[in-house]
């Protein structure tokens, strides 16, 4: 979008409506750029209910901004193709019937064309309607709308790298999605206790700013005396689980963990195989020797929960977590720096590294942890009206909270109220955890 005025400075609301309007485009763009490495077979596989195809994710993101944006807020917009509301559709009863989720990877058509088609009709009539509703009574509200599918469609970025990384581990050629595999450290820091002191706090989303419906409201909790690891389990801890017959031993377990393990036959973590030469991991650069120091990742609930026993600990609960980020920012390491300390970005999770003298490492940025916490609603909270509202309240029934981001969640996406969920037994998303304990 050029500079909406080039003759005189720009009011404080035209700024606002600038800034939106490229960070609007900028998002688009990002994820058009995840998408160029792959073919259009690359784009069409769903390789299991859990993962949608690339072109299912270039196409739903561009849904969100045509139904709620578009669609809903001027009578004069053209839509780009009437069945594609259906089509893409995802999970929104109050905009009717949509395609089976198992069955997205069946729609070979349209075409991986079509649907970029369709971004760029979306992408460039929300542009032109950012400059033109400068005037309308209703911008602020329009401008959180557009706003918040900016964040929607981050979302579906770091699930378009999720995804692809276990269709392409389906494939027995191992191919990666990118390339070359980055060095990573070796030396990490011993793990250490760090005590949670007991009393009063507050956790939830303390406004300005963007946050999802379910981060607030701001609320106190009370934290009884605790401590967490200094960083995150690692392959080389979890390894010892596994030649300690931690996969054999149901004492171990939750009782839905272990008939997963029986189930599934169960022996070591997804994308982990043991090869000639030595165990090996599945990456989105193609398959790599394991690095023992780097985070665990790709491990559901059950796993955590079992290995958290084994080691004589326990899982944090969402507020010590959210309390031990808070505490660990300061001016010099706010949570930029936390969430990513490396650039370019990886692709991958790598090791601990000390980041100035905060006590924790790896709260964000490498894995996400998984909680104890059962993914319920904070105190008052409402649902939204209207579609918008099933966003994410409808979710909150048998999912786990996961926190502080992975290494493929988009930079600027992450806040330390931020909260994920998924249900015990999921294993694709990049996940990990960090052992807590009762002092």
């Amino acid at each position: 979008m050029q500079n909406l005025n080039q003759s005189r400075p720009l009011s404080p609301a035209l700024l606002e409506q600038q800034a939106l309007a490229d960070r609007f485009l900028a998002v688009r763009t990002q994820t058009q750029a995840l998408a160029a490495p792959l073919s259009a077979e690359d784009a069409q596989i769903q390789s299991m209910p859990d993962v949608s195809p690339t072109k299912w994710h270039l196409a739903h993101s561009t849904w969100f901004f045509e139904t709620f944006i578009l669609k809903a807020l001027d009578a004069t917009y053209k839509i780009f193709d009437a069945d594609f509301h259906f089509l893409f559709n995802s999970y929104y009863e109050a905009e009717g019937p949509r395609h089976p989720r198992p069955q997205r990877g069946l729609l070979s058509r349209p075409p991986l064309s079509q649907v970029l088609d369709y971004r760029h009709h979306v992408t460039d009539a929300v542009n032109a309607r950012i400059e033109g509703w400068a005037d309308r009574e209703d911008w602020p509200d329009i401008a959180a709308l557009i706003e918040l599918g900016c964040h929607h469609e981050e979302q579906h970025q770091e699930l378009l790298l999720t995804d692809i990384k276990h269709v392409l581990s389906c494939n027995p050629l191992a191919p990666g999605y990118a390339s070359p595999f980055p060095k990573a450290m070796q030396d990490i820091p011993a793990a250490t206790w760090q005590k949670i002191p007991e009393g009063l706090t507050e956790i939830g989303h303390r406004p300005p700013g963007f946050a999802f419906d379910n981060e607030g409201p701001r609320h106190k909790v009370w934290l009884h005396e605790a401590a967490l690891s200094s960083r995150l389990v690692t392959t080389g801890e979890f390894l010892e689980f596994i030649e300690d017959g931690g996969y054999q031993n149901p004492m171990l377990w939750l009782s839905e963990g272990w008939d997963w393990v029986k189930s599934r036959n169960r022996t070591a973590p997804l994308y982990w195989s043991r090869q000639e030469d030595g165990w090996q991991i599945f990456t989105l650069y193609g398959r790599q020797p394991i690095n023992w120091s780097e985070p665990l990742c790709h491990i559901n609930l059950y796993e955590a929960d079992a290995f958290a026993t084994w080691a004589g600990a326990r899982l944090p609960r969402e507020e010590e977590l959210e309390y031990a980020t808070i505490a660990s920012l300061t001016a010099q390491e706010d949570h930029r720096a936390l969430h990513r300390a490396e650039e370019p970005p990886r692709l991958h999770p790598s090791p601990a590294r000390q980041i100035g003298n905060t006590p924790f490492t790896q709260l964000s940025g490498a894995v996400w942890h998984w909680t104890a916490s059962a993914y319920s609603a904070y105190p008052g909270f409402r649902t939204a009206a209207g579609a918008i509202g099933e966003y994410n309240g409808k979710f909150m029934c048998n999912q786990y909270v996961l926190r502080g981001g992975s290494c493929i969640t988009p930079k600027v996406h992450w806040r330390p109220s931020y909260r994920n969920f998924f249900p015990a037994h999921a294993q694709w998303q990049f996940s990990g955890f960090r052992l807590a304990k009762d002092i």
